[in-house]
């Protein structure tokens, strides 16, 4: 009996020849898995990656028309204020422009225009706490400089929302003017607007309007000078 057991067990076992071809067989399951996972993770790869394009595109895209129309509105911006008619502002045409060395008799005061020194004044942004010369501001007003001129009347207030606005716009200069009627006169070359304050919504549109507007004579021109 103990050795009908012995065959019987011995016989319940995997050949030699048997067990390789498993073993081979599971060597293949294993590597076609892996392969499959492979595939799987160059897809869920490629697809990432193909999201991460065309995000990239929309993004860029997105960018370049949003600051195209950010280009347009300004533009657009631009265009509305060269063409806006602002209520009390004076014209004078025909103003000469030589460059001469001795004082200037101006057909108004302040002057908007005429023949003027050589040398302009710094007008970018360019607050002045004293009278300025004539000469040397017209020469700015050439170059397409607004300047702001004011008397006794303009109030403390008047004065420093003024001196803000011209500090933070290139081409504007500022000084007091004693003999000038209205409180503030607002100078471009051959234009003139008087307010009687600063709160004036018209200031704005003036600068809107005029500094380097189409009444400069020298568009482009260096507004940085001696003072």
């Amino acid at each position: 009996m103990g050795s009908a057991s012995k065959q019987s067990s011995k016989s319940n076992k995997p050949s030699g020849k048997q067990a390789g071809l498993d073993r081979r067989a599971r060597i293949a399951e294993l590597r076609a898995e892996e392969q499959r996972r492979d595939r799987r993770n160059k897809l869920i790869a490629g697809g990432v990656a193909g999201a991460l394009v065309i995000g990239a595109i929309a993004t860029g895209t997105w960018i370049v028309v949003d600051a195209n129309n950010k280009k347009n509105a300004k533009r657009a911006a631009a265009e509305a204020a060269a063409n806006a008619t602002i209520d009390g502002v004076k014209t004078f045409d025909n103003l000469t422009r030589n460059h001469v060395q001795t004082k200037v008799t101006y057909a108004q005061t302040p002057p908007v225009g005429g023949d003027h020194n050589p040398v302009w004044l710094d007008c970018m942004g360019h607050v002045y706490d004293q009278p300025v010369e004539n000469e040397r501001a017209v020469h700015s007003l050439e170059h397409g400089a607004v300047w702001v001129t004011y008397n006794a009347k303009a109030t403390t207030d008047d004065i420093k929302a003024l001196s803000a606005k011209v500090t933070a716009t290139p081409y504007t200069l500022m000084s007091p003017y004693p003999d000038e009627e209205g409180t503030i006169t607002l100078n471009a070359w051959g234009t003139q607007l008087v307010v009687d304050s600063a709160t004036d919504p018209r200031v704005g549109t003036f600068f809107d309007k005029y500094v380097q507007g189409k009444q400069t004579q020298e568009p482009g021109a260096s507004c940085t000078g001696p003072q």
